[in-house]
């Protein structure tokens, strides 16, 4: 009884978490690139926030400070992409802390819609030692069904085969910091000549 209790209390927490996230985007007018660097000059800056590319989907964001509804403490604002339906401005997805300094809990539009994005993903983000990079793993479902064969053909079989199932290494998604600039004066992940 009590691990039903838990379970509901876990369950109705992520569900109250969730509904702060609005369902679909939002366009932010008048923002770009130039504004965004120029508001971040002004004001000191938390690690995470910055402009930052996610080359998986060929975009520029900035994450900016959010005082949003329960957790929610940074949002995502799209400043390019190859993709034209999408305007400058747009909210991409939020992203809340968690008791761990290093990871987040982050949430990404994933689905396209009239008027914009729809469908937040939800995922645990992982920010790199040196806050240079804020690594995602997407979810993925798996299902796997057993049959006890031998239960049922004793006689025909007498043992069992186990075929491992060989796990590829995939590249982490996620984005590079590209603003602010570090303290020698050039640009995080560029190669620097002397």
């Amino acid at each position: 009884m009590r691990l039903l209790q838990i379970w509901m209390m876990s369950a109705l927490a992520a569900f109250s978490l969730r509904a702060a996230v609005p369902p679909t985007t939002m366009v932010l007018p008048g923002v770009d690139e130039a504004s965004i660097k120029q508001q971040f000059t002004e004001k000191p800056l938390q690690l995470l926030e910055g402009i930052w590319e996610y080359p998986n989907e060929e975009m520029k964001l900035a994450i900016e400070r959010y005082d949003g509804e329960q957790n929610i403490a940074y949002r995502i604002i799209m400043l390019e992409s190859s993709d034209l339906e999408l305007l400058p401005g747009t909210v991409v997805g939020y992203i809340a802390p968690s008791a761990d300094a290093k990871k987040f809990q982050l949430w990404m539009y994933t689905q396209s819609s009239k008027v914009g994005l729809k469908a937040p993903l939800e995922c645990v983000a992982t920010l790199s030692a040196d806050a240079t990079s804020l690594t995602f793993v997407p979810p993925h479902y798996k299902m796997k069904v057993r049959i006890n064969m031998i239960r049922f053909f004793t006689n025909i079989f007498r043992g069992v085969s186990v075929i491992p199932e060989k796990v590829e290494e995939k590249l982490p998604v996620g984005f590079r910091k590209v603003f602010p600039a570090n303290g020698n004066g050039e640009k995080f992940n560029e190669i620097r000549y002397l």
